[in-house]
């Protein structure tokens, strides 16, 4: 196949869904790697370098949450975690597990296509205009280089986290509500979904250091939203 197209590891066991998920991402132009189980899952992640992993949770053996966890030990690729739990404690726990979204079994193709679309486009950093940087007191946030610094150490954060971390500083010192940030970060199509905006929020805050209750850097306005404070002297570079 082609070297130029995005490659997507799936990952699942029941052959009729990789059957289905391989012929409907390879004829929207994707390359499929597909595996049936988590531990050859995360062989097949350093081998192959995937743009992006689709993880069934109900795996044989390592189930799909615990294969997120060990993913996200060594790696920010994109994960969606394609389940047939539809709770939303079950969506937060995939969440919190490191995924960057989900998808409910039974899903329609345009559903699935949508999702995966969603979280590449999340992935291509540096869509944004080029400033310089943003600064609030040991935070920088390098726009150009796609860089997040904390006293001078870089932070590791996925696609998704960055890209609402960027949001967040190109809009220092306003009050941005959830769904403005859910249209923005992840895109009209995921309006309504607060459960992801607030755990990658909380995921976001943990890697910053920031403890909500007493935040240094990103304050809930209750009832309202989220703002990325400025400290006086701070702002962009």
């Amino acid at each position: 196949m082609p070297g130029d197209k995005p490659t997507i590891l799936v990952i699942e066991d029941e052959a009729r869904v990789q059957r289905l998920e391989k012929l409907v991402l390879e004829q929207a132009g994707y390359s499929v790697e597909s595996v049936a189980s988590g531990e050859v899952g995360l062989e097949a992640l350093v081998e192959k370098s995937p743009a992006l992993v689709l993880l069934d949770i109900s795996l044989p053996g390592m189930d799909g949450f615990t294969v997120c966890q060990k993913v996200r030990e060594f790696s920010l690729v994109p994960v969606i975690l394609v389940t047939g739990k539809g709770s939303e404690a079950d969506k937060v726990r995939g969440l919190e597990a490191g995924a960057d979204d989900y998808v409910c079994k039974p899903f329609s193709q345009a559903e699935l296509l949508a999702r995966v679309k969603a979280v590449l486009r999340r992935a291509s950093l540096g869509s944004g205009p080029a400033e310089p940087a943003f600064h609030s007191g040991d935070l920088e946030v390098d726009f150009v280089r796609n860089h997040v610094r904390l006293a001078g150490r870089e932070v590791e954060l996925s696609a998704t986290e960055h890209k609402l971390l960027c949001y967040l500083a190109r809009n220092a010192g306003r009050i941005l509500t959830p769904e403005q940030i859910l249209e923005r970060v992840w895109g009209q199509e995921y309006g309504g979904e607060v459960h992801l905006l607030r755990v990658t929020m909380g995921r976001l805050r943990q890697k910053l250091g920031d403890d909500p209750r007493e935040p240094k850097y990103i304050v809930t306005r209750p009832g309202i939203g989220y703002e990325l404070g400025l400290r006086k002297g701070d702002g962009n570079a």
